[in-house]
């Protein structure tokens, strides 16, 4: 097989496909010339040392920012020109760096909240309280309350969400995020925040979602979760792409480890 046939293959099995993806803020280019598949049954981190574009990668994907160049394609849909949310509406569907909850709303209530886009019943039905709008919340509870089981956080359920601990909230987002039902999950940075135990039950979470057949792409810093779940690593520095492949071909890669895992190193040892 050639390299045309094999990129040709990756592409068919792509969900999401970026390329040649641009952006400048004045006169430095944040993003430059970045190109990757995301692939069906598979988790994809984008990882690099702080700076490095992987969020703005996110941002640029789902159109909350402009992009100067390049071109993004999710199930074979060209998203120029799609507001954030139809494309959430379509199924790629983004967590943010930061815990983002709804005050006021119990963990439960955060949870349903993310099963919107999926609602069958008008909001006048929903008011008036018709049957179907009745069956149809009682559906989602139910749901919802698995999310939480899933993540531990049950006890929690009539909690006040802005009550919970920063990782809590971290993984109620998670899952209020699977409640939309996914064709693709983005996460950005989901274990800042986490202890070991925490961070344990999103490595167990990302593992159970991928074999849902829900494809994951992440971004994170956390380089034990990266390489204990993801299939494939698109390393950044500097705004570009410098490394791809699976986790042991990215340890093994001496510009990842200059440029990333040195410095994280020289960090953590100054620290």
């Amino acid at each position: 097989m050639t390299a045309i046939d094999a990129h040709a293959d990756a592409g068919e099995a792509a969900i999401l496909s970026v390329r040649n993806l641009a952006k400048s803020f004045g006169g430095l280019k944040a993003i430059n010339d970045v190109s990757f598949d995301a692939r069906a049954h598979e988790v994809t981190a984008l990882i690099g040392p702080n700076g490095a574009g992987k969020t703005t990668v996110f941002n640029l994907v789902t159109n909350i920012m402009a992009r100067d160049a390049g071109r993004v394609t999710f199930s074979g849909r060209d998203l120029v020109n799609l507001s954030p949310v139809k494309i959430a509406g379509l199924g790629l569907v983004r967590t943010f760096q930061s815990a983002r909850v709804f005050p006021g709303m119990t963990a439960l209530e955060n949870v349903m909240v993310g099963a919107h886009r999926l609602a069958r019943h008008s909001l006048a039905g929903q008011a008036l309280w018709l049957r179907g709008a009745r069956d149809e919340e009682q559906r989602l509870r139910r749901r919802a309350e698995e999310m939480l089981e899933l993540v531990r956080l049950s006890p929690f359920a009539s909690t006040h969400a802005t009550e919970l601990p920063m990782g809590a909230q971290k993984l109620l987002e998670v899952v209020r995020a699977l409640m939309a039902q996914p064709k693709l999950l983005c996460l950005d940075e989901p274990a800042a925040g986490l202890n070991d135990t925490e961070t344990e039950e999103l490595a167990n979470l990302l593992r159970a979602i991928r074999k849902l057949g829900i494809p994951v792409v992440i971004v994170e810093h956390n380089m034990s979760l990266v390489m204990n779940v993801a299939d494939r690593i698109v390393v950044l520095d500097s705004g570009a792409i410098i490394a791809t492949g699976t986790p042991s071909e990215v340890q093994n890669n001496s510009r990842v480890i200059e440029a990333y895992l040195g410095k994280e190193g020289q960090g953590d040892a100054a620290s």
